[in-house]
């Protein structure tokens, strides 16, 4: 066979092949919306049209948590230093809702972008920030809900991508994560860890450094009585459910005491229900 007859024929299979593949991606928008959902199967961005948030005046009994997470996302989103945030503790009391209300308030002027990402995609995290560099866009990639259990070793992708690769984090990409952990691991596993490890210590701190790449650890706490009262009647006056205050009062505490619990969520549950009572939307 002639040179010129193997180099067609060699033509005829990379077309072929070109063909077979999968259509790259396209070009992710970013002015499209002020917030993405980031589908790791496919790497595609899906904008948010109407972000799942309330306003920042309405967040009651977490003020000194507020003002910490927004002085550094406002000087993030100004284009200055700022560091990942672990927002953990106490459930239902506001931390994912908190991230949320804080980029609200800030992306007024469009710059400052927030994309979710879920924690079954964390391990294809580097190809996520592989796509914010270099836009001309701030962003905060957040994890809800992010914790480990068990054999896993994802959490090494999360602590390489974060600070410790060659690349490092991009400059225009933050990350904030929420969890019930403060150590993103349940106390057990680490003790486990510890006992069976030739080198138990060392094992152990392998996966404490985890959060350590996060320079801001936010914690939340169960309220109290005071605060989560304080968090319905707020709902209430926004909301404009109009009903004597010492109804209101003593439904509230009830509902608390039902389930066991007084926190932001369950404030916000209980004005769910008196709202429908009323005849009000939300």
């Amino acid at each position: 066979m002639s040179k010129k007859h193997i180099a067609a024929h060699l033509s005829r299979i990379a077309d072929a092949l070109e063909r077979l593949a999968p259509p790259a991606p396209p070009a992710p928008d970013f002015s499209a919306a002020e917030a993405f959902v980031w589908r790791a199967a496919g790497s595609v961005f899906h904008p948010v049209e109407r972000v799942n948030r309330v306003s920042l005046g309405l967040l009651e009994g977490i003020n000194l948590q507020r003002d910490i997470l927004f002085s550094n996302t406002a000087r993030f989103a100004r284009g200055l230093p700022a560091n990942n945030a672990l927002l953990w503790g106490a459930r239902g009391m506001g931390k994912s809702s908190l991230v949320k209300a804080v980029h609200g308030a800030l992306a007024g002027e469009g710059r400052l972008k927030l994309v979710e990402i879920h924690r079954e995609d964390i391990e294809a995290l580097p190809d996520l920030l592989g796509a914010l560099a270099g836009a001309p866009y701030q962003f905060i990639v957040f994890c809800d809900d992010l914790s480990f259990d068990g054999p896993e070793t994802s959490y090494k992708a999360l602590k390489s991508a974060l600070e410790g690769g060659v690349e490092g984090r991009p400059s225009n990409v933050l990350f904030y994560a929420t969890s019930n952990r403060r150590h993103l691991m349940p106390r057990d596993m680490m003790e486990n860890e510890s006992a069976n490890a030739i080198h138990g210590k060392e094992a152990v701190e392998e996966k404490v450094s985890l959060s350590d790449r996060f320079g801001l650890w936010i914690g939340f706490h169960n309220c109290s009585q005071d605060d989560y009262l304080a968090m319905v009647f707020g709902y209430a006056r926004h909301y404009g459910l109009e009903a004597p205050e010492a109804d209101i009062r003593a439904q509230a505490l009830e509902w608390a005491m039902t389930r066991g619990a007084r926190s932001g969520r369950v404030a916000w549950q209980f004005v769910t229900d008196l709202a429908g009572r009323l005849g009000k939307t939300l």
